[in-house]
This record gives structure tokens, sequence and C-alpha cells, in this order.
């Protein structure tokens, strides 16, 4: 969409998600709520264009996608939740994943100062020898320490820019090839399974308590999911039940459920009658250890990093003459 404002910072989103879930809770009616909510600088533009669309009997997430108040996925999930109802629960959850993002994302720049300070120190000093023997010149010298900056730098940019990317992209080989490739990953395909289908069993969970049948709540859950690959393995849950499975029996075929204690949740939440209630729960698990494993990669992420530029500098050191110094050739 390329007409679709970026989506806001994650601090903003944290902010904007706890105050709505506040005033939601309050029993304010919509319009009230989001004309009494603020946003920092130039964005308040986009909350005070999603009013005027919801005084016109705008739905929340429509109006909130259309002036880039929320992004797609996010659109999609309170989509399902004010379907099901009150969208307080979604909108809480929501703020409590930006405000975790927040928290981890000063915390890993905080332990990333001494690793970045060191590796600046490194390209500083590494080309020094060569720049005093004449072996290279004031500009190569620049172009050497500048290098390095340029291609991280890059590659920062791609992976911030990627997951927009892959959010508002549609169907294409690239993005199926990109999709497959990111669930691979060790940890972060993990991680991103993880969230997915987390948000998936929590969106059915939210319907279900609200009483949508489940052959409509299902196609609702599975636009929750981002990606393209496990939101294709779950959509065949509707086909299964159709021909006559519970949930629990169509889980049992189903790939990116984890250690699968999912199905055990659903099975006995199916028997005893108290299915959204299971959902819940199992929810609130995955919550916590997608939480616990974000913490761990904030905790040794930048240790890793700075093992990395210490044995860089140190094959630096070791090979770039500093030990052995080149003879001339006649001396050799």
């Amino acid at each position: 969409m390329p007409n679709q404002p970026s989506p806001l910072p994650y601090a903003q989103r944290a902010d904007l998600f706890a105050q709505l879930a506040a005033l939601e809770k309050a029993g304010l009616p919509a319009q009230t709520a989001f004309s009494t909510v603020k946003l920092a600088g130039a964005n308040q533009a986009r909350l005070n264009a999603m009013c005027a669309l919801l005084a016109r009997g705008r739905d929340i997430p429509s109006a909130g996608f259309q002036t880039g108040v929320f992004s797609e996925i996010e659109t999609q999930l309170l989509r399902a939740a004010t379907s099901a109802g009150s969208p307080a629960h979604s909108y809480r959850r929501l703020a409590n994943t930006y405000a975790l993002k927040v928290r981890l994302s000063k915390k890993v720049r905080s332990r990333m100062m001494l690793p970045i300070a060191v590796f600046f120190i490194a390209l500083v000093v590494q080309p020094l020898p060569a720049l005093v023997s004449g072996a290279l010149s004031a500009g190569g010298y620049v172009w050497h320490v500048l290098r390095p900056c340029l291609a991280i730098g890059l590659g920062y940019r791609l992976l911030r820019w990627l997951p927009e990317w892959l959010a508002h992209a549609p169907p294409s080989f690239m993005r199926t090839q990109l999709e497959a490739g990111l669930i691979q990953l060790p940890i972060f395909g993990v991680l991103h399974v993880r969230s997915n289908v987390r948000d998936f069993f929590e969106s059915l969970a939210l319907m279900l308590e609200a009483g949508l049948p489940m052959f409509d709540a299902l196609p609702k859950a599975c636009k929750t999911i981002r990606n393209q690959k496990i939101r294709a393995t779950f959509t065949r849950l509707l086909r299964t039940m159709k021909q006559g499975a519970t949930l629990g029996m169509a889980l049992e075929d189903v790939a990116y459920l984890g250690d699968r204690q999912i199905i055990e949740f659903v099975k006995t939440g199916e028997a005893s009658g108290t299915l959204p209630e299971m959902l819940f729960r199992h929810v609130q698990f995955e919550t916590d250890a997608i939480a616990h494993l974000q913490e761990q990669i904030a905790e040794w992420l930048p240790r890793l990093i700075y093992g990395a530029v210490a044995l860089w500098m140190a094959y630096g050191i070791l090979t770039g003459g500093g030990f052995a110094p080149n003879l001339p050739a006649e001396l050799r």
C-alpha cells in the first residue's frame, strides 16, 4: 500500500494503547476515547483524522488503518476484537507488547555502547600503521574507516524495513521465500513462529468468548497471522472441521505448535465447555515464554557482538604486521 503512512514509533504505540485500554474499561464511547488521547508531535494529526472518520460512522479498525494510527497487523487484531465485543483486552495486550519492545530496545542500546565504542576504536586504530608507513593514503584511510560503517548502517536499515515490507507486501515468490527463511532462523525464527501462533489463539479466544460461532471466528483469527506460510497452515483448520473434526482433532495435523501443549488445552476446553478460558490460559503461558525469550536475546546479543568485535580486533593485530613488520625487500 504505497500511500499507507509508516507505523507509529513503538513508544507512542505503547502509550496510545495503554490510554485506550483504560478509557475502554471506563466505558467511554470510541469517538470520545480517541478524541481524549494525545500523540506527540505531528502524529496527532493522524489521530484527529481518525476521530473525523469515527464521527462519520467508520469502525475503529478501518478508521485507524486509513489514517495510519494502526498498522495492518493491529487492524486485523482489533477487527477480530471488535467483532467479539470490546477491544479493551487487545488494547492492553498491544500496550504491553510495545512497552516490552521499548524496554528491550533501551536495554540493548545501553548494553551495546561498549561494543560499539570498541568497534569504532578498532576501525580508527587498525589502519594507522599503514597510514604512517605511507602504504595507505589519507583518502584510503578515511574510506577504510567509513566502509564498514556504511555497510552496517545499510544492514540496520534493511532489518528495520523488512518486517514492515513483509506486513504490507502482496503474496509473491520473494515474500514466500523470505518468510520461509525467517522461520528457519535460529532463535529469532522460533520467536517469530510463536508470536504468530499466539496471536491466532488469542484472537480466536476473544471471538469465541463473545459468542461468535467457531466457523465464523476461525477465518478472522487466521487473518491476524502475519506470516503467509504459517497462515496457510492454519487456514486448513476450517476445512478439516467442516468435515466433522473438533478443533483439538484438527490441530493434531497442524505444524508450528511447538511442544503441542495447546492440543491438550483445547481438548480439555472442548470437553468441559470452557474452550475460551483454556485458550486464554495457553496464550498467557506463551506470552510469558516469548517475553522471557526476548529478555534472553537482549541479555546475550550485546555480549555476542562484543565477542565478535574482540576477535576481529585480535585477528587484525595478528595479521596486520604489528608483531612481524614487513622488511624491505633488500633486507630480507
